[in-house]
């Protein structure tokens, strides 16, 4: 009997479809603000970042969270300490592929978007947690 491979399920689809769509707003969102996309969903061996922008001189990686409702503590509280050190060795990897930009200030920021689909609301934390807070 041949195996099969899995295909995802018209669920899995949807939710990716739905996380794509959350993060073009997250980006637009930023956008109106005064960032400016640098590269998008930055895939490493340890993990992905969901956006990277440019505010002023300092290079931005952004978490983009998406809950319907805040119950189970809302979208801020799902970027605990185990998503924050993989964010921060995902950009490690991130910089060592673009050494120029080392040099630059960095910050971790996360956007939070709650509600419909349609009119998303976001909350944006600037600076949301630190590499020295994370490896204390």
């Amino acid at each position: 009997m041949a195996s099969r491979s899995p295909r995802p399920d018209a669920r899995t689809m949807n939710r990716r479809a739905q996380g794509a769509q959350i993060e073009r707003s997250a980006r637009f969102f930023l956008c109106e603000k005064g960032l400016t996309p640098f590269a998008e969903n930055a895939y490493a061996r340890v993990g992905e970042i969901d956006l990277v922008m440019r505010d002023a001189d300092a290079l931005v990686f952004v978490e983009v969270r998406y809950r319907a409702t805040d119950s189970h503590g809302g979208a801020l509280a799902s970027v605990d300490w185990h998503k924050q050190r993989k964010l921060i060795r995902a950009a490690e990897m991130f910089l060592m592929r673009h050494p120029r930009l080392a040099q630059l200030p960095c910050r971790f920021d996360v956007v939070c978007v709650t509600g419909a689909l349609t009119t998303p609301e976001f909350v944006w934390v600037r600076d949301a947690f630190r590499v020295d807070d994370v490896y204390r």
